[in-house]
């Protein structure tokens, strides 16, 4: 009986040890209960976001565990991957994901393929997620959501101009990212330096901000946010900001003499 129970100690330690190196080789893995927003019919499933890539499986309904219990033939599940390079668009707030593929519909005249994913586990949050994929991809990740731990050098309060209804919060510029803080769903953002394209300002009082988010009714189809600011915004505080942006896109003629001689 003692030498059964060493073997089964030992059986449970290689299965631990296993999952341990799994975890090391394979990196952090993140499951949420979703459902699929389909035109027809919405189907409940699970994605996984990995070190690779972003993957989707249908589950069974409550109906379709019924049936399969009578030995009824249960409809082929959806199961799809996309790797980190097949995805053109990846917008995540706090509760919805939306992936956008390169594949064109069929029947919508070359539009992108996309796929949206609702979250439906309870207390679930997508913000989880926020730090893995925010590394995986660069100008085609979209943060609908604010970043808690940013470090603003300086903020502000503004409204955010809408074609319907705006919204009110507040802007938060820090070294390396600029996040928009509000309560109105799925408006807020935060943007890496390298998801700008352009920032300007027609006055004090005034800010936009040029993104490489997808917007099809936009130029070039980056979306620009236009800020009205409730304060007045110092000029040497938009210069700044604005070499910063520039500078980072290898205008280097942008640096004067003293930041040279400092670097």
């Amino acid at each position: 009986m003692e030498h059964r129970s060493q073997k089964a100690t030992i059986r449970i330690l290689i299965l631990v040890v296993a999952g341990a190196l799994s975890t090391v080789l394979w990196g952090q893995q993140l499951q949420f209960d979703v459902r699929h927003e389909r035109a027809l019919k919405d189907h409940p499933g699970r994605v996984t976001i990995d070190e690779r890539g972003v993957e989707y499986q249908q589950v069974l309904t409550a109906k379709q565990q019924a049936k399969a219990a009578k030995g009824k033939k249960i409809p082929n599940l959806e199961s799809v991957r996309w790797d980190y390079p097949d995805i053109q668009e990846l917008w995540v707030s706090p509760h919805k994901l939306v992936l956008v593929t390169y594949k064109d519909r069929k029947w919508f005249l070359g539009v992108d393929k996309e796929f949206e994913f609702f979250l439906t586990g309870k207390g679930q949050t997508y913000d989880t997620a926020y730090e893995l994929l925010r590394g995986k991809l660069d100008q085609r990740f979209v943060a609908a959501l604010a970043d808690p731990n940013v470090e603003a050098a300086w903020e502000m309060p503004v409204k955010l101009l809408g074609a319907l209804q705006g919204s009110e919060g507040v802007l938060q510029v820090g070294a390396d990212r600029i996040v928009y803080k509000t309560a109105r769903r799925d408006q807020s953002r935060t943007w890496r330096l390298g998801d700008i394209e352009n920032v300007s300002t027609s006055g004090p009082f005034q800010l936009t901000l040029t993104t490489y988010e997808r917007a099809k009714m936009h130029y070039g189809s980056r979306k620009g946010f236009n800020f009205q600011l409730k304060t007045k915004l110092d000029q040497q505080r938009f210069d700044l900001l604005w070499k910063r942006l520039n500078r980072d896109k290898g205008l280097q003629f942008l640096t004067s003499i003293e930041e040279r001689n400092q670097q």
